[in-house]
């Protein structure tokens, strides 16, 4: 009897084990897009703070990078709503003036809404992490992470007028 606890426990982390080197060796619907060269930056540029605090007032910055791929300039700048709630802003350089191009916050995938968990792919993964991206058009994409692949999504949905469609290549931004 006394050896059964330690058994019954070891099949379980055995399971939970088997469950995500499953889910790592899913494969990803999408390809690895263009890698970006990341600058963590100390001073936010006057300009880049004052595009975020127009778009979020009272927005608490915490922290910014600079990104560069495919010949744009990004700007990454993370913080909080004045609720508390984390955001980040995704913003382009255009012209020597920054510009959102997106409004991200992490979700659980329960509560994604059913339109975009409908077009998920099948049986492909369960995310462990979605990325909800505000979109300037009025498009929300849904960026989807699998167990081991932190870094980039594996597959991103769209959901503009009320459909939802599983994209077949990385969105821009």
């Amino acid at each position: 009897m006394k050896y059964m606890i330690p058994i019954a426990m070891g099949c379980a982390m055995l399971a939970a084990c088997s469950n995500q080197d499953n889910e790592a060796e899913q494969p990803a619907i999408l390809e690895a897009g263009p890698e970006a060269t990341i600058t963590q930056v100390d001073d936010i540029p006057d300009a880049v703070r004052s595009a975020a605090l127009a778009e979020i007032p009272g927005m608490v910055i915490s922290e910014a990078e600079r990104k560069e791929r495919d010949g744009m300039v990004f700007y990454d700048v993370e913080g909080t709503w004045p609720d508390g709630s984390e955001v980040e802003l995704d913003m382009l350089e255009e012209n020597g003036a920054y510009v959102v191009v997106e409004v991200q916050r992490d979700l659980a995938w329960a509560d994604v809404p059913e339109t975009a968990r409908a077009a998920a792919p099948s049986g492909l993964f369960t995310p462990v992490r979605v990325i909800e991206s505000l979109q300037q058009d009025g498009t929300v994409i849904y960026e989807l992470f699998q167990y081991g692949n932190p870094k980039k999504p594996s597959a991103e949905i769209a959901v503009k007028d009320g459909k939802a469609k599983l994209l077949t290549e990385r969105w821009k931004y």
